[in-house]
């Protein structure tokens, strides 16, 4: 945390539609960022996958590597407007591979990438009559990523990640005050898990929460919730999106996050002795934390 504890930040979750254009998509990108840093946001999330949603096979044509078209111009607009960027998520080309990672990047004021994170947990599942199977065409990534920006550290993760709050206590144990959250939570989810799992999210881990979706149909015949969001540690809406594409600013008050933490020490008061840390052995060695493997 930063040592000025009343500093704040102006932070933007950007909403948008991906279509199968992405030459459209990169261009409603740049007009919502550019909105957003007029508004004075100093620190912007881009949703998941901003730069193109299509079909798998399209998906997997349209990845780029990390120094493809669609991360430059977020560089270029990071630069341009003197912003700190999450650039939500894009197919990551992986080479000689017929699959691609959903990565997030950090990109700092300069225009230069800070951090990578490539999405942990692949959306395999059937919800609202529709089978959805990530996997087919995307590569899980294997590492906890923690990012500073405007001097405070972000959390990086990706949509279906929200589901597993393991991932976000390791985020907070590494020192994350902000949660960055790129989306495209379906319709169906969204409508019944996509609040009170933001909410969760931010209340349990005593961070700012910014969760930027895409919104409406894609060309994969599935559609997007929206309601991107911004969370304060309290668990208050600080913003949200209405339907439609648009970007939501609120300001980030760290002296609200430092007393959460001090009043209500939820962080300091675990029992790692106990249960340990997700993941990792406790002190004795006992991994008694972790699920059996299937015989």
């Amino acid at each position: 945390m930063s040592d000025a504890h009343d500093t704040r930040i102006r932070a933007a979750a950007v909403q948008l539609t991906a279509t199968a254009d992405k030459a459209r998509n990169i261009a409603t990108a740049a007009r919502l960022v550019a909105e957003a840093a007029q508004a004075g946001a100093g620190l912007v999330v881009l949703p998941e996958k901003w730069n193109l949603i299509d079909v798998e096979a399209r998906q997997v044509e349209g990845a780029e590597p990390l120094d493809g078209p669609s991360l430059t111009a977020a560089r270029d607009w990071a630069r341009a407007h003197r912003i700190a960027l999450v650039a939500g998520s894009v197919s990551e080309a992986i080479p000689g591979a017929d699959r691609a990672f959903n990565t997030s990047v950090v990109i700092q004021t300069d225009g230069s990438v800070s951090a990578v994170y490539r999405k942990l947990h692949l959306f395999d599942v059937a919800v609202g009559g529709h089978v959805y199977r990530e996997s087919a065409g995307a590569e899980p990534g294997s590492e906890v990523v923690v990012a500073e920006a405007l001097a405070h550290r972000i959390g990086m993760s990706v949509c279906y990640d929200l589901r597993f709050p393991e991932l976000y206590r390791a985020l907070a144990m590494r020192g994350a005050e902000i949660l960055a959250v790129p989306a495209a939570f379906t319709a169906i989810t969204g409508a019944a898990h996509w609040e009170p799992l933001l909410r969760a999210r931010a209340i349990e881990n005593q961070a700012f929460v910014i969760a930027a979706a895409q919104v409406g149909a894609h060309a994969t015949g599935t559609s997007s919730h929206g309601h991107s969001m911004i969370v304060d540690p309290w668990g208050v809406i600080l913003a949200e999106a209405p339907d439609g594409e648009g970007a939501v600013v609120a300001d980030l008050d760290f002296g609200v996050l430092e007393d959460v933490r001090t009043r209500l020490p939820a962080l300091r008061h675990r029992r790692a002795d106990v249960y340990g840390t997700p993941g990792e052995p406790r002190p004795d060695g006992d991994r008694s934390d972790l699920p059996a493997s299937p015989a």
